[in-house]
Parts: C-alpha cells; structure tokens; sequence
C-alpha cells in the first residue's frame, strides 16, 4: 500500500474511534481526527471525565464491533449556515468552531461524510474534507496507542483536551512489526539509556530543558562538534564565537523580534532599561562579523561558523530529554557570497551533510521546505523574493541530480529550505541538517560588497547545519546505537580489567600505554571479581575489554573481549593498538 493510500486508511480509522467514543461516552465532544505519519489521533472533550488506558481497551473493542457491521463513507455537502446550525444541535462546539471559522474565509459550503450501514442505517456524521476509505471493513489491522493532553488548536490559552493516538497498516503482520518498532523505542529511550550510561542529568534547581552533561556525555558531545567542525573546515569555514545576549535591535533588524519574539528569553539588566535577549540563533550576529571591515568581491564568499550556545523559551510540556532543549547549541555556519557562487556553496555543503550522515549510518532524503503562499504574514519579503529563491533552490536539486520533495510552509521566516530527512535504525524520520537560502536578511542589515566593476552589491547569505544541535543530535544517536556507540564515539573505546589486586600496576601500565595513543581507556582495578567487571563492562556498551591476568603481564598475546561477540579474539598488543588506533581515525 502506498503511503497516500495509507494516510486515507488511518484517517478512516480516526473516525471509528470517535464513533466508539461517542457511543460509549454520548456527551463526548469531538475536535479533531487526521492521520500523521505512523498512524491517526482524536481529540476529545468528556467534561470531568479522564479517559484511562482501561478505557483505551475497552473503545478498542468497541472500534472492532463497529468495524464488523462493513459500514460505508458517504461524503455530502451542506451550505454553511445549515451546517452550522445542524453542529449547534448535536452541541459540538468544536465543530461549530471550525464551521464559523471556514465561513471565515469565504467557505460557501462545508463537506461531511457519514457512516452507514449496508442496511441504510446513519451511524455517525463528521464535519470532514475527506478522503477516506469506501468500507470500514478496509480497516484490518489497527491498534489504540497511548493517551496525551492537547490544547485546543494547540493555544496553551484554550482548553486542554484529550488526545486518542492509534495506527493502522494494511496487514497484521505490518502492524505486528511496528508494535515491535515501539517496544524497541522504549527500550531505547534516550532518556533512559543517558542515566544508565550515565551521560547527562537533569535538575530541578538548574531548569527543565537544560541538561548538565557528565564527563562521558561530554565527551560524545565534543566528538559530535569536533568531526562537524573537520568537516566545514575541509570547505574553507573558520570558527568564531559570538555572545549569548545580544541587544533587542539586533533581532528588530533581523525580523526575529518580530516573528520570534515569543520563543526568545528577555534578559533584565540591572543597570539598564534597555531590552536584551538571549539568542536563539547565530545568523544576526554573523551579519556584524561581515559587517566589521569593507568587503571586496574577491573576499568572498566569507564563511563563518559557530558553537555558541543557544536559547529559547520551549513550551514546559513540549520538552523532551535531549531531543527538545532550551539551551543548546549547533554546527551552525553561514557564508555570505556572490550569486554566481550560490550553486557550488550548496554543492559543498551537500558533500559534507553527505559525509556525515555516511559515518553516522544513517539513510537520508531531501525536503524541499517552501513559504506558505497563503500566510505571508509568517515570513520576511515579498512574494517576488520568495519565487525568485524558490526557483533556485530547485534549480540546484535538480542539476545536482538530487531527488526531493516539495513542502509548504517549512520555510525558515527569510528563506526556503533544503532540509536533511533521515532515518534512524528504528525507521523513524527526523530532520537533522539544513541548508537555507536568504536574500532578506543581508538586506536588512544593509551588507554589502565591492563588486569587479566597483559598485556596491548586497551578498547572498546562506545559512546551514551539518547535524543541527549536537545536543539533540546525541539524544537521537543513544536511540539510533541503541546506547553501544561506534569506536570513536564512545566515552569508554577500552576497558581494561585487572584480574586481582596484585597486578594493578602492570594493568596501570598498559592502560597508560594505550592512553599515551590517544585512546579513551578505562582502567578497572577495583577489588571485584572478574565477572563482575565484565558484566559491567557489557552494560556500559564499552567496545573493547581487556582481561589483564599473569599471561598479559608476561608478554604474551592478549584476549580481547570485543562488544557483541561471545568468543575472544587473540592479539598481540602492539597490533591491537595499532587496530584501535585505525578504526577511531576511520571512524569504523
């Protein structure tokens, strides 16, 4: 089944659930239902009632009968008055909402579909644009989720519902092997694996969303920054660093005061009425680097990159372990050039985002992020402007022979997008690294540069991340590893074991034998048995473990315990070392 056809299955399946729902609880008031990527959801409104995951088997079930009487989508339309007068009558407020919201804007019309069943009898009516399936007896394979809370319309200053997630798959073995995917995810849950590991905390005192990274968190985080920055150095980016707070006109000129203003933390000075904020991005800055000294149209392009840290202000209910932070920060780079030189600025970024993700095993897919024509309000420039980069950026995916697809409305405010969709080992999409096209905000700022024929001229200014935030990108990498990181990546590379007390100091010598080659080496000499260092060794997911017994301290080989193999591999020290030393520089 494709995924068009998909999405209809699971939106058909949305409105069963709420058919259940409303025979089990008839005063449910219904908000809405739409398919999402793995599966559907409905928002509900039961008054005083809170649904639990009791209730959860029981409308289940209640979805199955349903199913069994082979009812069928019949879509209708009624004019908008009639229809709004026939959501007041069956008291769904929410429904009549979303009429008098449609009326709005200009809807003359409004669609429903209802159920019925092969007998004639109307079992249930939605306000909906459709498409669904012809029979509910399509629906074969479905399974009610979890509970969550929702605000109505997402605003936080309406009322809180509550939210029904399910899926559904064509077949049962396809449902089966998803069930399986998520019971995998929560084995996997970054934040579990993080303390476990122990990676990073977070406390109450310091702030939810603001994590304290341990010694071995740490150090995953500056491996993470530190091949991103080989990477953009390898295409002539330089590293500078720039304040957290930054003055209010800064973003009044860049249009984030404007547009970001609500997701930006105010800074209050003591000694001044002055508004200042913690940034939540890079690029306003970096315009006043490029700004600093007079620019010639042989200096460009100008490329800047930055590790600062970033802040903004996260809803408290939408934080989530690593993966949605306040403070972070990101690979974040951007380069100020010529027209002519946009194309194989891209091309350049592409092979690096391209290198990464080849390392870090992941699969990939480019979305085209455009403006939503039909809300111009949510960006920067005119229409003009946004055609103009739009047809560009195609440009370039389509000579660099690159496949993509089109989206609106994932536009950044002052440009299109090429956004990096991967996919982790656990099939699940994320967006990871950015590639942005902007005309505006070099304008805004009034940069310019000396052109061959001695005019002034306004750079192009591109914006870009090869993994986005490091901090995030960590939280996706526990899940992605499953906690048992490649080589390089690893806190510990190699775990060395000293068989008992009296043979730490050799044990202390090798361990500084493989220090002094640049590997990351634990030292075990701790008064237990061998067993239980190993089996502390497995559950730090540590790659290598060496047993360090009277045969080491001899001369002869070493048995090296290798991460997910049960039998030892024999090797000479000087070989191992050299093997450890190839596979961190190669990154294997």
């Amino acid at each position: 089944m494709n995924e068009e056809k998909l999405q209809t299955l699971r939106h058909s399946a949305s409105h069963v659930l709420a058919q259940a729902v409303l025979q089990l609880y008839p005063d449910a008031k219904l908000a809405i239902g739409p398919a999402i990527e793995e599966g559907f959801y409905y928002d509900f409104d039961l008054g005083e009632k809170t649904f639990s995951e009791l209730d959860l088997a029981k409308i289940e079930k209640k979805m199955k009968d349903i199913i069994k009487q082979s009812q069928r989508f019949e879509k209708y339309e009624v004019e908008i008055e009639k229809a709004i007068k026939y959501l007041k009558d069956k008291e769904q407020p929410y429904k009549v909402e979303l009429a008098e919201d449609l009326k709005k804007e200009g809807e003359k019309k409004l669609s429903f579909y209802r159920l019925v069943t092969p007998d004639g009898k109307k079992k249930f009516v939605d306000l909906c644009v459709g498409p669904h399936v012809d029979s509910i007896k399509e629906i074969k394979a479905f399974k009610l989720l979890r509970l969550a809370g929702a605000y109505w319309k997402g605003s936080e200053n309406n009322k809180m519902l509550q939210r029904i997630y399910g899926t559904a798959y064509e077949t049962a073995e396809e449902l089966e092997a998803y069930l399986n995917l998520l019971e995998e995810a929560k084995k996997r849950d970054h934040r579990k694996l993080g303390k476990e590991l122990g990676l990073f905390v977070f406390s109450d005192l310091v702030g939810s969303g603001m994590p304290l990274y341990t010694h071995k968190g740490a150090i995953i985080r500056k491996e993470i920054i530190k091949f991103s920055n080989d990477l953009q150095q390898g295409i002539g980016y330089q590293e500078v660093h720039t304040p957290n707070m930054n003055r209010a006109e800064l973003f009044k000129i860049s249009g984030h005061y404007e547009k970001f203003k609500g997701d930006m933390l105010k800074v209050v000075s003591n000694y001044s009425d002055e508004e200042f904020f913690l940034k939540p991005m890079n690029c306003p800055q970096h315009t006043q680097i490029y700004a600093s000294q007079i620019r010639s149209y042989r200096d460009l392009p100008v490329r800047i990159a930055d590790f600062a840290n970033l802040y903004r202000d996260e809803k408290p209910g939408e934080l989530s372990g690593l993966t949605r932070l306040r403070c972070f920060c990101q690979d974040d780079g951007h380069a100020f050039c010529r027209p002519e030189q946009i194309k194989e600025e891209f091309k350049s970024v592409l092979e690096i985002i391209n290198k990464a993700l080849k390392v870090y095993g992941m699969e990939y897919h480019i979305r085209l992020s455009l403006w939503d024509p039909a809300h111009p309000e949510k960006y920067l420039g005119d229409a003009k402007i946004w055609d103009k980069s739009q047809k560009l950026l195609e440009e370039i995916l389509i000579e660099n022979k690159i496949s993509y697809v089109k989206v609106e409305g994932e536009a950044a405010m002052y440009g299109p997008k090429m956004d990096v969709m991967t996919r982790d080992s656990l099939n699940r999409q994320w967006q990871i690294s950015t590639i942005q096209l902007d005309f505006i905000m070099p304008e805004r700022f009034g940069l310019k540069y000396v052109d061959v024929d001695g005019k002034e001229k306004t750079p192009v200014m591109i914006h870009r991340a090869i993994v986005g935030s490091p901090e995030r990108f960590m939280g996706i990498l526990i899940e992605h590893y499953a906690g048992a990181f490649p080589l390089w990546l690893s806190p510990d590379q190699v775990q060395v074991i000293s068989v008992n007390q009296d043979l730490i100091e050799p044990a202390q010598k090798f361990a500084a034998e493989l220090s002094a080659s640049g590997i990351r080496v634990w030292l075990d000499d701790s008064n237990e048995s061998v067993g239980y260092k190993i089996r502390k060794g497995e559950k730090q997911r540590v790659p290598y473990m060496v047993v360090f017994g009277e045969k080491e301290v001899a001369g002869n080989n070493l048995q090296i315990r290798v991460r997910g193999e049960k039998e030892t591999v024999e090797m000479a020290k000087a070989d191992f070392i050299a093997k450890v030393v190839k596979e961190i520089k190669e990154k294997i």
